[in-house]
């Protein structure tokens, strides 16, 4: 009797043992597995999302021209390195995100918004189509001044065209931290590309976007905040401008000014008024006196040309594709003027968001701290005092 008992806890044993092997393979090789390498794409901008199931949106995103890579993970939570197990079940305050890894030469910041919402629905605050929870809500992550900006009127121009008869519930936060999910939930759709569109299809993703969007996707919109609504809600101050013919621009505008405004014209490096200019002001578009950057966020990038970190308010800049010179930049315009001013490149100083906005002197006109008042500037004084205290 002893000699059977003995024998059946050693099955027992063995088969428990054998249970433990495999599930332990299981969950090593479908669960803990996080090798993406996401170092390798520490030269390219970052922006973070979550659209509801981290599987659709890396598969959207991954489709736009510019996006070098797009990973999932998780992220706005309150533990780190959470497995998908625990966000899934709600316990932990995370959401399913992804974090877009792009070439901001080839594609905007903007642009990736345009993505976010006709991919997601931005009303829905309580998960997204089949995925039910906090987890599976929508957000918008920034991670520096501009991105906030650019998010929150890029939200503003949404909810002002009418396409949602309800309030867009999503947030748009401080980026904090993001946690790389399993490696099996990465490229999930190129992996198991029939278990995804089954999922995606029964999810009724697909439905709600062609019955929100329908051709609309297919077109490719690149800045949201051109539209006719977004013009006529803008600063008053500006809005009515009226740009003067092009007869009148020769007369009023050196043979240079003219030729980099209205011509897109660059003017020589080293050899312009602003390059060297270290005196405390802002700097506004020639023609239609748009406040465009201050001194405040000036830098000498050793180009030869006035350099900047960030305008002063993306509310008068818009950002074009430019793919003259056999290369594919970031032209900046002002919005209201329409005039050329330069162009952003992505290798700026780090540690202030990594953008270089490089500016043609001819495109602007400087107004020094001392003049804001008299020329109606005054709101940006605070500017200045802020560096001063």
């Amino acid at each position: 009797m002893i000699k059977k008992i003995m024998i059946y806890l050693f099955i027992a044993f063995i088969v428990g043992a054998t249970v433990y092997y495999f599930y332990h393979q299981y969950r090593t090789s479908n669960h803990d597995v996080r090798n993406t390498d996401v170092d390798s794409f520490s030269a390219y901008t970052v922006a973070t999302f979550a659209g509801g199931c981290f599987w659709c949106s890396e598969s959207d995103f991954e489709k736009t021209e510019g996006v070098i890579e797009v990973v999932s993970g998780y992220t706005d939570g309150q533990t780190d390195n959470p497995s998908y197990h625990e966000v899934s079940s709600g316990i932990t305050g995370h959401r399913e995100a992804v974090q877009v890894f792009y070439d901001p030469q080839k594609v905007t910041y903007t642009q990736l918004l345009d993505v976010f919402w006709r991919h997601a629905n931005p009303t829905d605050a309580d998960g997204q189509f089949g995925d039910r929870g906090e987890q599976y809500a929508t957000g918008i992550y920034y991670h520096d001044q501009q991105q906030k900006e650019i998010a929150e009127r890029s939200k503003k121009d949404l909810e002002d065209s009418g396409v949602f008869d309800q309030p867009i519930v999503t947030p748009i936060v401080a980026f904090d931290k993001f946690f790389l999910a399993e490696d099996y939930h990465q490229d999930y759709y190129k992996k198991n590309p029939k278990r995804y569109e089954y999922y995606r299809n029964g999810s009724g993703r697909n439905d709600y976007i062609d019955e929100t969007w329908g051709d609309q996707l297919k077109e490719v919109q690149h800045h949201a905040s051109e539209s006719e609504d977004a013009m006529e809600d803008g600063d008053p101050k500006y809005q009515s401008f009226q740009k003067p013919s092009d007869e009148q621009l020769k007369k009023e505008l050196t043979v240079l000014q003219y030729k980099v405004t209205q011509k897109d014209g660059t003017e020589k490096p080293f050899d312009n008024t602003y390059d060297s200019n270290k005196e405390a002001g802002i700097y506004v578009d020639i023609v239609s006196g748009e406040p465009l950057y201050s001194s405040t966020d000036k830098f000498d990038s050793g180009t030869g040309w006035p350099s900047f970190v960030k305008p002063i308010s993306t509310a008068y800049i818009i950002e074009e594709e430019d793919r003259t010179l056999f290369a594919t930049r970031t032209e900046i315009r002002s919005r209201y003027g329409d005039n050329h001013i330069g162009h952003v490149f992505p290798d700026g100083p780090e540690d202030r968001g990594g953008l270089r906005y490089c500016m043609n002197s001819a495109a602007m006109r400087f107004v020094p701290v001392a003049d804001l008042e008299k020329e109606g500037y005054d709101e940006y004084i605070d500017l200045f005092n802020e560096v001063n205290n």
